[in-house]
Parts: structure tokens; sequence; C-alpha cells
């Protein structure tokens, strides 16, 4: 995805150059931003990181329940 926004970015800066339409170039801009820095939510940049070995190493932390009546 990195890779595509990359390319898009680049294509949509030649057309914003050649066609002096700064609505394209803002958009070119954002893109290589996000091709650039790897942010944004395409694909699996927006999936949040879990840690999978944290059970095994004991650091996950029991729920303790209260009953309430």
């Amino acid at each position: 995805m990195r890779v595509l926004r990359l390319i898009f970015g680049v294509v949509f800066a030649v057309q914003a150059v050649m066609m002096k339409d700064y609505l394209v170039g803002m958009m070119s801009a954002f893109f290589l931003y996000q091709g650039v820095t790897n942010t944004g939510c395409c694909g699996e940049s927006c999936a949040p990181s879990y840690d999978r070995n944290a059970a095994a190493k004991g650091k996950a932390e029991d729920i303790q329940f209260e009953e309430v009546k």
C-alpha cells in the first residue's frame, strides 16, 4: 500500500504541474506524505498492535469483576 500511495502521489504531482491545478497538487502532497511516512488507514496501517507474547510472559492482568445488586 505504501508503494501504491507513492505512485499515486507522483502521478498526481506530475498532473498538477502539467495542468497547473492546485487541488490536484494538494492531493498529490497528501498521498506523498502518506507514502513517505507510512501513515493513513489503508490496509493494515490502521490496525492496533497486539503483543501476543504478553500473556506468555505473565504481563497480562487478571480481570476481577464485582457483582452489583
